[in-house]
């Protein structure tokens, strides 16, 4: 039975009011209810896995990355984005959000802080002929993951969250 008419009215359900105090944003709402991809869940006595452990985890990741950065070494439009002569310390950067993203080790964080992706790609011209570079060097990387490691389900997942985040790192319409 769904709550009367006047706790309707009064936005009571169950003996839970909220006061002028206590209310929750329309944002905080949205944000409490996003299911999260990338963590443990545990019901009853069953655990899924985390996707960075159903994938593999750390050697799965390692490989994407090292692939992706062998692309990116030979890319005349991606090369020139990376100041470092070196691309030891950017490849692992983007191995560590990577894990910790679909689940894997905090490192990230813990070493870095939040990763704020927008504010630390600022400085490079991000357009949508880089961004198309990006793309294209991640999904060789990809490709080079066997489906006995990467199933079809995860790849796509990776496919997609790549494909968006490259959008959304865009700085520039040129």
């Amino acid at each position: 039975m769904g709550p009367s008419a006047s706790e309707r009215a009064s936005g009571s359900e169950g003996g839970r009011t909220e006061t002028a105090g206590s209310r929750t944003s329309p944002g905080a709402k949205r944000r409490a209810n996003r299911t999260r991809h990338n963590g443990s869940v545990t019901s009853g006595e069953q655990t899924a896995t985390s996707f960075y452990e159903a994938v593999g985890g750390e050697n799965t990741f390692h490989r994407i990355v090292a692939a992706f950065y062998r692309e990116v070494a030979q890319d005349e439009v991606l090369r020139p984005l990376y100041p470092e002569q070196d691309l030891g310390p950017a490849e692992r950067r983007l191995r560590m959000f990577l894990e910790q993203y679909w689940g894997g080790p905090r490192t990230y964080s813990d070493e870095r802080g939040h990763p704020r992706l927008r504010m630390r790609h600022v400085p490079f011209k991000v357009g949508p002929i880089e961004r198309d570079a990006w793309l294209r060097a991640m999904r060789i990387a990809v490709a080079e993951i066997e489906p006995e490691v990467l199933d079809n389900a995860h790849r796509q997942q990776l496919l997609d969250y790549f494909e968006m985040a490259a959008n959304s790192l865009m700085n520039s319409p040129f």
